[in-house]
C-alpha cells in the first residue's frame, strides 16, 4: 500500500489500482488543491476542511457514515464518535473509519474530538496504521492523541491535523506530540509504503511532509 500524506486530514491511499482519499479539504484552508483522480473518498464529517467531494477528480464514490460497506473489495467500517467533548454539542458527530485491505486495517479518526470510550475502542478493533490528529483545539490534542495511541495500540502511527507552515487554523504543531517520544521517525517525504510483511513489531509514529 502507497500512502501519501496530502495535507491536513487528507491522505491519498493507493491499494490494488484503487484509489481513495481520505477527508478531502477546501485550498482555502491553505494547502494546494486535490488534483488527482480518485475512485473513493471517506468523509468524517460535514466540515468544510474535510468534505470537499465536489472538488475531487474521477466522480468518486463517497462513503460517509456509521456501518460498513464494500466498495471495489475494499471494506470500510464507519463507527460514530463526536468532533467535541461533549457528545457533539458543539461540534457535531465525527466517525472513524477502518479500511481493510491489502492484509491490514487502517484507520482514520477524522476530527476525533474525545479520547475512546472501551465499547468505540472495541467497535474500531484492531488497528495497522492509523491516522492520529494531534493538533487540539478542534481535535484531540497530545495528551488525548497519546492515550488514544496507547489505546489503539496499532503497528504504525501517521499524525495528522496539526499546525504547519502554510495551515492557517489555532492548533498546536507536531512537535507537542512527538516530544518525549522515542519511536518517531521522521520520513523526509510526503509517502510511504507498507504491506502486512514490513509493519514494524512495537509502535513506530511516522511523520511525513505535507505533498501539497
Amino acid at each position: 500500500m502507497k500512502i501519501t500524506w496530502l495535507g491536513h486530514a487528507a491522505f491519498l491511499l493507493e491499494t490494488g489500482g484503487v484509489k481513495i482519499v481520505t477527508d478531502p479539504y477546501d485550498s482555502s484552508v491553505g494547502y494546494k488543491p486535490i488534483t488527482m483522480p480518485v475512485d473513493i473518498a471517506t468523509v468524517s464529517h460535514d466540515h468544510f476542511d474535510h468534505n470537499h467531494v465536489k472538488g475531487l477528480a474521477g466522480n468518486p464514490q463517497t462513503v460517509k457514515g456509521s456501518g460498513k460497506v464494500v466498495f471495489k473489495e475494499i471494506a470500510f467500517t464507519g463507527v460514530p464518535t463526536y468532533h467535541d467533548a461533549t457528545g457533539g454539542s458543539e461540534r457535531g458527530d465525527n466517525t472513524v473509519f477502518v479500511m481493510e485491505a491489502e492484509g491490514m486495517r487502517v484507520c482514520h479518526l477524522g476530527d476525533l474530538g474525545h479520547t475512546l470510550s472501551a465499547q468505540q475502542v472495541e467497535a474500531i478493533g484492531p488497528v495497522d496504521i492509523l491516522f492520529l490528529p494531534v493538533g487540539g483545539t478542534y481535535t484531540v490534542d497530545a495528551a488525548e492523541a497519546t492515550k488514544t495511541m496507547q489505546d489503539l495500540n496499532p503497528k504504525v502511527v501517521i499524525p495528522m491535523h496539526f499546525k504547519t507552515e502554510v495551515l492557517g487554523f489555532p492548533i498546536a504543531g507536531v512537535d507537542a506530540f512527538t516530544t518525549g517520544k522515542g519511536n518517531v521517525k521522521r520520513q523526509g517525504a510526503a509517502q510511504l509504503e507498507v504491506s502486512a510483511a514490513t509493519l514494524p513489531d512495537e509502535t513506530q509514529i511516522v511523520l511525513l511532509d505535507h505533498l501539497l
